[in-house]
């Protein structure tokens, strides 16, 4: 039955006013939730201490155990714990405007990233200045927020900005993120003047063959450079190596189960047999030996095992251990692996085996070592970590689902 004019603008009203409620009463979570971060920060910073732990260590792992209670990276867990010390001890009209649903969780933090390099007592002189009862953040955006923070940062301590600025360029990185249908984006994080001559250089590379008729665009010329020129080599394949995991059903019988390339993640079967034909070496026994080393067994999709007697885990049981987790093993932690990790430690008696090994990123292997923190293998028809924290929680870690895993293993190891 359609409503009348009347009760529909009621109606719709009643929704519109439910919505605002619930995001007001987000916004004072978020903020309730930043009070009890700084307490279990507090709190655990006395337990260490009064555990002997040196002055130097203390703080360690405390935004690893947020992040988990979180269900988000040890990297975010620290910046949420950053954030939740700079609004609670330095920023308190900030935090008000939280908890009253003025200000969202984000454009708190924006303000708190615009004013990290300032002194307390200045970062405290920007909270009042931008305080929500001033009116001065009421309908602002995101860039809004940012341009006011930054401008009162910068009256209060020009030279600290600067610093930040000339720091800023230690930060510089290239990362690497999944796209749809098989491509992924390549980032540079570079100071300003080198990215701008980097794009030049391409895009004045681009125009010789665009002049001279070739048929692909500036952006796809200018892509191809780039990655010729990094890799030596069109295309970028040879002398560099890739893993592509499958089954042997889609790369010798046509099936449809998707491979997975290590570093991006599911790729299409079709996909995965043209780029392993494109690399495909000179004999079929060198090929027989690159599929048995990545072979992934029926059903429970668990890769063939390998071990060690040496401690340090030898080069083929690394790539083994990189193409089974894919990236760091940590709950919700994407980092690239960059330790091999022995669960059981080897002065315990942990062995160099596929079954205690893990990939994980440097941070989270630091964290490992912590006082308190505990990783176990646990028992399943994939890898499987126990990690235990030290305020008793444990969580669970299972190897991504590789190619040949059942629908039903799948299924019941998510749930």
């Amino acid at each position: 039955m359609a409503l009348s004019g009347d009760v529909a603008e009621q109606e719709g009203a009643r929704l519109i006013d439910e919505i605002r409620a619930l995001e007001v009463e987000k916004s004072a979570l978020a903020a309730r939730q930043a009070r009890l971060t700084v307490a279990f920060e507090q709190l655990q910073r006395r337990q260490q201490a009064d555990a002997g732990i040196p002055a130097d260590r203390l703080g360690a792992g405390i935004g690893a155990q947020i992040a988990l209670a979180r269900g988000e990276s040890p990297a975010k867990g620290n910046r949420l714990l950053g954030l939740a010390k700079a609004l609670v001890t330095e920023m308190p009209h900030t935090l008000a405007a939280v908890e009253t649903g003025q200000l969202n969780e984000w454009r708190a933090t924006l303000l708190v990233r615009e004013t990290a390099s300032l002194s307390a007592a200045d970062r405290s002189s920007v909270d009042e200045e931008l305080a929500p009862d001033t009116g001065t953040l009421t309908g602002a955006g995101d860039r809004a927020v940012v341009a006011a923070a930054r401008a009162a940062a910068y009256r209060r301590d020009p030279r600290s900005v600067t610093q930040r600025a000339a720091h800023a360029a230690t930060e510089r990185h290239v990362s690497l993120r999944p796209a749809p249908d098989t491509m992924c984006y390549l980032t540079a994080l570079l100071p300003v003047s080198a990215g701008v001559a980097v794009h030049a250089a391409l895009t004045r590379h681009a125009d010789s063959p665009r002049s001279g008729g070739d048929e692909r665009s500036c952006g796809q010329i200018m892509a191809d450079d780039l990655v010729e020129w990094t890799t030596g080599t069109p295309g970028g394949i040879t002398g560099i190596e890739i893993q592509l995991i499958m089954t042997d059903r889609t790369l010798f019988q046509g099936d449809s189960e998707p491979a997975r390339l290590t570093g991006y993640g599911v790729v299409p079967a079709g996909w995965a047999r043209t780029m392993a034909r494109a690399v495909e070496p000179a004999s079929s026994e060198e090929l027989s030996v690159w599929v048995r080393r990545l072979y992934t067994a029926p059903g429970t999709g668990e890769l063939v095992a390998m071990d060690s007697r040496a401690r340090l885990f030898p080069a083929p049981l690394r790539r083994f251990i990189q193409a089974r987790d894919d990236t760091c093993r940590t709950p919700y932690c994407d980092a690239p692996i960059r330790h091999h990790d022995h669960i059981v430690p080897w002065h315990n008696g942990g062995t160099t085996s596929l079954e205690n090994a893990a990939g994980l990123c440097e941070a989270c292997n630091h964290t490992k070592e912590t006082p308190g923190w505990q990783a176990i293998p646990w028992p399943g028809p994939r890898h499987t970590i126990e990690l235990r924290t030290p305020t008793g929680h444990t969580y669970h870690s299972t190897a991504p689902p590789l190619p040949g895993t059942s629908q039903t293993e799948r299924l019941e190891r998510a749930s």
